[in-house]
């Protein structure tokens, strides 16, 4: 068993390192960044560099020697008598000039410097090197020291050339993602973007609304849903079982959306006996909770419906039935016990669900749980809470299979772990 929890703990880090990796990814990938979103279009290019440098998003993704700059604008070209079209001044660092000449070996930079405590000016000459190709590619770094900003680039031989810039990172691994992953080491999920807080105290403050929700709607599915089971496995074939059947696929035939619009229009306001808005008191999450159990407790029938009723034809129920025992005793004694194997497997499914809440009666019902704050974080590109959540939903669904599989062993002595 030690052996077996250890394995199982180990086999963690990779999944959730995965997990992670692909997020990181697939947020790069798509269009936009979280200081366009924050700050709007009509933000100034410094005012976008400020934003990213605050949040990390200045650094490569997942690692590099250089970081991309909003110095210069995407797709800037030298002007003809050679200046670069800078967006603003590039302060102290290491930084990379790259583009193409128009004849090889035939270019060279100048940068003004300016001090900001003195206010002089010094110009420098800069070297290129040809570039990685055997083409006009060139290249060109440019250091300039504390208190200094460069206040213009000039590049002789490559005018009306596409020209970048780049910052040089502290080392190679000082990325997007080594940031991340050295603040979680300390505990620290960093600071929201779009909120200006701790991505830690926002979580805490959805996690409680989102758990007043989802804990009762799997907690009473999930009994409700054995109960029908196993009446239905007693009164298998008949009237009572039929009528179940029917009124469980009736159930899910409902679209969720239908379920919370007729019952915020019917109940709440119709009939008065639920709020329709908010989170002040437990009753403003009994039309949510009744909603949520109501649209997936049909499904939840069927499944338990049918475990159950794979283990009432086994030869021990025939055998315990010889013995003299009451068809009741042996389905809770015994029939229950065994078909709980699968039903275990299927609600662990639905247990991330907890911490992620419901993402739709959060929103119609105005609850401020993690499905909303995820919602939002999502669209405003806030990256810090989307990680977050996407790494405590990784361990949190790990966990669930770790517990459900050691329950196996404890119903079923037949089951080894190894």
């Amino acid at each position: 068993m030690t052996r077996y929890l250890l394995l199982r703990i180990l086999e963690i880090i990779p999944t959730t390192a995965g997990v992670l990796l692909l997020t990181f990814t697939l947020f790069h990938v798509v269009p936009g960044s979280p200081a366009e979103v924050v700050l709007g279009k009509n933000a100034t290019a410094e005012s976008l560099a400020l934003f990213d440098t605050k949040y990390g998003y200045d650094k490569p993704l997942l690692s590099g020697n250089w970081a991309a700059s909003r110095a210069l604008a995407r797709g800037a070209v030298i002007a003809p008598n050679g200046t670069v079209p800078l967006s603003f001044p590039p302060g102290a660092g290491v930084w990379r000039l790259t583009g193409r000449s128009s004849e090889k070996w035939a270019v060279f930079v100048r940068v003004v410097l300016r001090h900001s405590i003195s206010g002089e000016r010094e110009t420098r000459r800069v070297d290129a090197v040809a570039g990685r190709t055997c083409g006009p590619d060139w290249s060109a770094c440019i250091t300039i020291p504390e208190g200094a900003v460069a206040e213009a680039i000039t590049v002789e031989g490559a005018a009306g050339a596409a020209v970048r810039i780049a910052r040089r990172t502290a080392h190679l691994f000082d990325s997007q993602l080594f940031h991340f992953l050295g603040g979680l080491l300390r505990g620290d999920l960093g600071e929201s973007s779009d909120l200006g807080r701790p991505v830690g105290a926002v979580l805490r403050e959805g996690v409680g609304p989102s758990l007043a929700l989802t804990v009762p709607i799997l907690v009473g599915g999930t009994v409700l849903a054995v109960l029908f089971g196993l009446w239905c496995a007693l009164c298998r074939g008949g009237t009572a079982d039929r009528s179940v059947l029917a009124v469980s696929t009736l159930l899910m035939s409902v679209n969720y959306v239908i379920w919370v619009l007729a019952g915020q229009f019917v109940l709440a306001y119709k009939l008065r006996l639920f709020p329709i808005w908010g989170f002040e008191h437990w009753t403003y999450l009994a039309l949510p909770v009744v909603i949520g159990i109501a649209s997936g407790l049909g499904r939840d029938i069927r499944f338990c419906r049918a475990a159950i009723l794979d283990e009432v034809d086994k030869p021990y129920v025939r055998t315990a039935l010889a013995k003299g025992l009451s068809m009741q005793r042996v389905m809770f004694r015994h029939v229950l016990r065994n078909s709980l194997i699968p039903i275990i497997t299927y609600v662990s499914l639905s247990v991330p669900f907890l911490f992620t809440g419901s993402l739709l009666l959060e929103s119609f019902f105005g609850i401020p749980g993690l499905g909303n704050v995820s919602l939002n974080a999502v669209h405003s590109k806030d990256m810090s809470v989307v990680r977050a959540v996407v790494v405590i939903g990784a361990l949190l669904y790990q966990g669930v299979n770790l517990l459900a599989d050691l329950s196996y062993a404890w119903l079923d002595p037949r089951v080894r772990l190894r």
